[in-house]
């Protein structure tokens, strides 16, 4: 494997200050799953790599206890995601799809925040933060930013982080009473494979009843990047959530789908199955709130 220089900053200010110093020749570094087989593979050479392991604040899970806000630290891993009692209770469409990342060893060293980073169309974790409308918060030489996280992406492998730029956090807004989410990662196997494709709802239905007042419907592997479907949304917003219309709303999205062939699916095969997926997610969705 190429050699190169390991450094460890201590603060996001002198990471930053590392890249900016070292040009294309520096790439930074969190659990390291996506970065150092890209080298193994010869699609990334740098000679300088940057690692974000060592400052502080970068990782933990955090809800707060009046707004419901959730915060995520970007070098939290997919371990501590899957073992946290608050996102497994609040937050069970994130829990299904970081309990399915990988092996056990994968997911105690590989980050959410490097799962976005890396976007590719197959992320497991982009797609449930997507529908929970969730924002990432960006930092480099200009400041601060955020960004939603449906924008963040601009192709396979391309986000709207700028040279130096670090994510470094996840923010979550609080969800309304009587919301359920679920995801599913559909593979030709449970674990150890990238998804054919990657289905989440999340749905808010009023009190005492199952009329939808929100609906969320994103998908995996569906488009160049993670996307939402927004006219199944807009359709299921105000109906009584049925097998019909829930069905209904599974053919919606799988034509507003850009589904393509490729080596683990024909585009056919994908269209028919965010049908059949978004269907069965809602029903995963109305069987959860129930259970609340």
């Amino acid at each position: 494997m190429r050699r190169f220089a390991y450094l460890i900053p201590k603060s996001l200010d002198e990471a930053v200050s590392l890249v900016e110093a070292h040009g294309e020749k520096a790439r930074y570094v969190a659990g390291g799953t996506d970065v150092l087989v890209k080298i193994r593979e010869g699609k990334m050479a740098p000679d300088y790599l940057v690692s974000l392991r060592h400052i502080p604040g970068l990782g933990g899970i955090h809800r707060d206890p009046h707004t419901g806000e959730l915060r995520i630290g970007a070098l939290t891993t997919h371990r501590m995601l899957e073992c946290s009692v608050e996102i497994r209770r609040h937050f069970p469409i994130l829990h299904d799809a970081v309990s399915n990342i990988g092996s056990v060893q994968i997911r105690n060293v590989a980050t959410i925040g490097g799962n976005l980073v890396n976007a590719v169309p197959s992320a497991d974790g982009a797609v449930p933060l997507i529908a929970l409308d969730a924002r990432v918060r960006l930092y480099g030489t200009k400041g601060e930013r955020e960004v939603e996280l449906l924008h963040f992406f601009l192709g396979p492998g391309q986000t709207v982080l700028e040279r130096g730029e670090i994510l470094t956090e996840i923010l979550v807004p609080p969800l309304p009473p009587r919301t359920g989410g679920a995801y599913i990662k559909w593979a030709r196997r449970e674990a150890m494979e990238l998804p054919i494709l990657g289905v989440g709802v999340l749905l808010t239905v009023e009190e005492g009843g199952r009329r939808c007042t929100r609906a969320r419907v994103a998908l995996g592997v569906a488009a160049p990047t993670p996307m939402r479907a927004l006219e199944a949304e807009r359709f299921l917003e105000g109906k009584v959530l049925d097998a019909e219309v829930l069905e209904e709303a599974g053919r919606i999205a799988a034509e507003e789908s850009r589904v393509r062939d490729s080596v683990r699916g024909a585009a056919w095969y994908r269209r028919e199955m965010v049908r059949v997926l978004v269907r069965r997610m809602g029903q995963k969705c109305l069987a959860r709130i129930g259970e609340a």
